[in-house]
């Protein structure tokens, strides 16, 4: 029998500690009502604190790509699990709203930043040769996969016991997680005596950027990929694909489906059905992204996404379930199906070496986006009491933004000597 090359272990334990992040990521559209409810916080303030963390992992990516270089792997991941960890516990403590900025916003916000930004491009890349997008997609659909199951059960949670019990469970989970991080991870193939998957011969590899200061790799980085268009062209595509997805879906869906007389549970069990199709969605993406144009996988995704938004106003306004569920089954299909295109643009225009840093810079702008609409929405329910013009505006600007991806040129490499320079 054929040994299980060790990748793919890699591979399973980073796919669930994505789940877990993902899921505390997720969980705070579970809570603002609670929170509404138990501590009599202004539900604009409750917003802001879970934009602040979206905002924080996002711009915190690139660093975390640097710091993996220097600390290694196995490490940055058990730090990271561990301040998710400390984070949860705090909550429990809680009692003022600048204590839920500081707990949600900053620690949590910093604690998930390595899984849900730059995670994932990494180990595709060290880890695989073959099968790369594939590995890709598994990995970046995992982010929305938390829902699939949890979010129903955290939500039926609260309302048959406390918010508590909820965030109990997402406790037991991230002990879990760190101890089989501490257990089973690895920091490359070359610890375990193996080549990445596929790979055939060892190549030589540089090693210019170990020892380096991470604050400066990551701007070092970000000052040559500022001077290329097509880096202005994703991030600002990226921009808007997290303001139309964990801004606006993951943080207000739930409060948008209970003022239609839903309730928290079904809503929750659309965003679990999301992370259903979000899986199959993603992964295909991925497999895809290995065989086709990434400019126009992108650009159909975001089209489809910008009409799935514009319709949820009248899905929800019809009182109808099947609508409801006509909505989570397509938008769930493209909910981050947009990642593995953009990496894998980002890995042509950039190289191999740069592309995780870069790509960590691009999460940033999909995190100021989710920011943004987190905020953002939360203000526009305060002035209308509703959150239908923030949906409709999020779907023009994935519009927007399938015709921002479709003008990059097509396999662009920009090459860069030693000194840094595009050549």
């Amino acid at each position: 029998m054929k040994r299980i090359h060790y990748s793919w272990v890699i591979l399973f334990i980073a796919f669930f500690s994505i789940i877990t992040a993902g899921i505390i990521r997720s969980s705070s559209g579970v809570f603002i009502v609670p929170f509404e409810t138990a501590f009599g916080w202004d539900r604009s303030t409750i917003s802001f604190a879970f934009a602040i963390s979206l905002l924080l992992y996002g711009i915190s990516g690139p660093f975390m790509a640097a710091l993996i270089e220097v600390l290694g792997l196995k490490k940055m991941m058990i730090l990271a699990m561990a301040t998710l960890l400390g984070g949860i516990l705090l909550t429990f403590f809680m009692e003022k709203p600048w204590q839920l900025v500081l707990i949600w916003g900053i620690i949590i916000g910093l604690g998930s930043g390595l899984f849900l930004t730059v995670l994932s491009p990494y180990i595709a890349n060290q880890w695989f040769e073959k099968k790369r997008g594939l590995a890709l997609g598994i990995l970046t659909a995992s982010t929305a996969t938390g829902q699939l199951i949890l979010l129903p059960l955290l939500a039926v949670m609260v309302e048959s016991h406390s918010w508590k019990w909820a965030m109990g469970l997402i406790l037991i989970l991230i002990v879990i997680m760190l101890a089989i991080i501490l257990l089973f991870m690895k920091n490359s193939p070359q610890e375990v005596g193996l080549l990445p998957y596929g790979q055939e011969e060892a190549l030589a590899k540089k090693k210019i950027e170990q020892k380096k200061n991470p604050i400066t790799i990551a701007f070092q980085t970000l000052f040559e990929a500022v001077k290329v268009k097509e880096f202005w062209l994703l991030a600002g595509s990226f921009f808007i694909c997290g303001l139309s997805t964990s801004g606006l879906i993951g943080t207000h869906f739930i409060s948008y489906c209970i003022g239609f007389g839903f309730t928290a549970v079904t809503a929750a069990s659309m965003l679990s059905l999301m992370g259903v199709f979000d899986l199959i969605g993603t992964t295909l993406s991925g497999w895809l992204s290995d065989r086709f144009d990434n400019r126009w996988l992108l650009f159909w995704y975001y089209s489809l996404r910008g009409a799935s938004l514009m319709f949820l106003p009248f899905a929800l306004s019809d009182g109808s379930y099947l609508f409801l569920i006509i909505f989570s089954v397509f938008y769930g299909l493209d909910w981050i199906a947009t990642v593995p295109p953009t990496i894998n643009i980002s890995r042509q225009i950039f190289g191999m070496e740069k592309s995780v840093v870069v790509y960590g810079w691009i999460f940033a702008a999909h995190q100021l986006g989710s920011a943004v609409a987190a905020g953002g929405a939360g203000l526009i329910y305060k002035v209308f009491n509703s959150y239908s013009w923030a949906f409709a505006l999020a779907g023009m600007f994935c519009i927007l933004a399938s015709l921002f991806v479709i003008v990059i040129k097509k396999q662009r490499l920009v090459v860069t000597d030693e000194a840094g320079k595009a050549c």
